[in-house]
């Protein structure tokens, strides 16, 4: 889906106001809504301000993503507003730095609403778009640089870079049928908005990876999108981690041959094709043909805890290295193996406020990491403890060299239940997955290794 089409030019505006709550008031005064609807925009806003108590939306960087779900026929709608001189809000200072408003309406009805959320506030976060928005002085150009941000189709590229483009995307596939590969993976990043990527693999499976929030214009054959999370400094961790996604998705199957098609991320250009086989390159995993995903974990948790893995990995919190644990799925069976280490800081809040699809809990889970023991996350995402420690039976399991306590409860609990494990080491800032007690390096010592 495009979420461009629930935008209109209306609906992205030079804000008025100077007061947050103000602010809101005007974007919801855009909406227009049928009056078999009979949407209480009052109510709304009340509602808006009551989640602004307990949990802000500002973003960082000069953006607010405030949201709410009501009952309405559309799945999605949104209002953008901006405001050159940041607004006030009861006294806080955080609301003066903001720049960008981003009113999402979601339909009580809508499954995605969490994993849309998540994956809008990532790519907000990390500035994808967001500095042209900032810059930009006429509202006119604003209106089309919100438009392509949510999906709408950017202009071309380069003819040069074009004409290169085709060229690799027909070599491509070439290389993909020689290889015998049942599928084309195109890193998107590579195109600002995934703009030049309009040639469709008729012969081939096409699937797109990207850490874009706004869905790829829509083309010929695409079978799926993976939203991953890359670095500027490789793509391999991305790669592994698409295929992880992939496979939990039932988009790949684990002798699957794939012809990856990649260039550096916003450089508008691809420069590398590589041909992978999943059965060798992920032997240690498939060694039996194991089931990846838990029968009771949803395959945008897995994608979630991964991202927010990575993200750790080579970032770490507040300049340090952090080392973690998540256990994923099976909670009834884990639990006897969990004991608390600390009180509980999830305990008692709703479960949407805990859920990990839930964007705002970014900095709840990279906070909480630094606690010793494990995060235990359900199927569906919702957290039920951090700081739990694991004391599963190893059954003298063998690790590597140089992987400690953390990697072997994570290796033990994978083992005596149906759940995944993924492990970040504090020392190396590795990232391992495990899965009946089998594992897999998703980023490795020196993850800055590209393709």
């Amino acid at each position: 889906m495009r979420l461009d089409k629930y935008i209109t030019q209306t609906r992205i505006l030079q804000l008025k106001a100077t007061d947050y709550a103000e602010a809101l008031k005007e974007l919801l005064a855009t909406c227009s809504f049928p009056a078999a609807e009979k949407v209480d925009r009052a109510a709304l806003l009340a509602s808006l301000l009551e989640r602004e108590q307990s949990m802000t939306t500002c973003l960082g960087s000069g953006i607010a993503l405030p949201h709410i779900r009501l009952k309405m026929k559309r799945p999605y709608l949104l209002a953008v507003g901006r405001c050159a001189k940041g607004l006030d809000y009861e006294g806080l200072p955080t609301y003066r730095d903001l720049k960008i408003v981003v009113l999402l309406l979601v339909s009580e009805d809508e499954p995605s609403y969490l994993t849309v959320l998540a994956s809008l506030a990532r790519s907000f976060q990390e500035g994808i778009g967001i500095e042209r928005l900032m810059e930009t002085s006429s509202l006119p150009t604003f209106k089309e640089q919100v438009k392509t941000l949510f999906g709408a189709p950017a202009r071309s590229t380069h003819k040069t870079r074009t004409r290169f483009n085709h060229l690799m995307l027909k070599q491509a596939e070439k290389v993909a049928e020689g290889a015998g590969c049942s599928t084309v993976l195109i890193f998107a990043d590579t195109f600002l908005n995934g703009a030049g990527i309009n040639h469709g693999f008729d012969k081939f499976k096409t699937v797109i990876v990207t850490e874009q929030a706004a869905p790829i214009p829509e083309r010929r054959n695409v079978h799926a999108v993976i939203t991953v999370r890359s670095f500027n400094d490789g793509r391999l961790a991305q790669l592994r981690s698409a295929i992880i996604i992939g496979l939990t998705r039932g988009i790949f199957k684990y002798n699957d041959r794939l012809c990856c098609l990649s260039g550096i991320p916003g450089s508008d250009q691809f420069d590398t094709i590589v041909v992978l086989d999943l059965e060798r390159e992920f032997q240690s995993v498939f060694t039996r043909k194991l089931d990846i995903l838990p029968q009771t974990v949803k395959p945008e948790v897995v994608e979630r805890v991964l991202a927010i893995a990575t993200e750790l990995s080579v970032e770490g919190r507040e300049g340090r290295p952090v080392g973690t644990l998540f256990v994923v799925g099976d909670t009834e069976h884990v639990r006897p193996f969990t004991k608390q280490l600390v009180i509980n800081p999830f305990y008692g809040y709703k479960e949407e406020d805990r859920n990990i699809l839930n964007p705002f809990m970014d900095e709840t889970v990279k906070e909480f990491a630094s606690i010793d023991g494990a995060f235990i996350i359900k199927g569906d995402g919702v957290i039920e403890s951090a700081g739990s420690f694991i004391h599963a039976p190893n059954h003298d399991y063998q690790l590597p060299g140089g992987l400690g306590t953390r990697h072997s409860a994570g290796a033990a609990i994978s083992l005596v239940t149906d759940c995944l494990a993924v492990v970040i080491s504090a020392s190396g800032r590795q990232v391992t997955l495990f899965r009946r007690g089998q594992m897999l390096p998703l980023i490795e010592k020196g993850h800055g290794t590209t393709f």
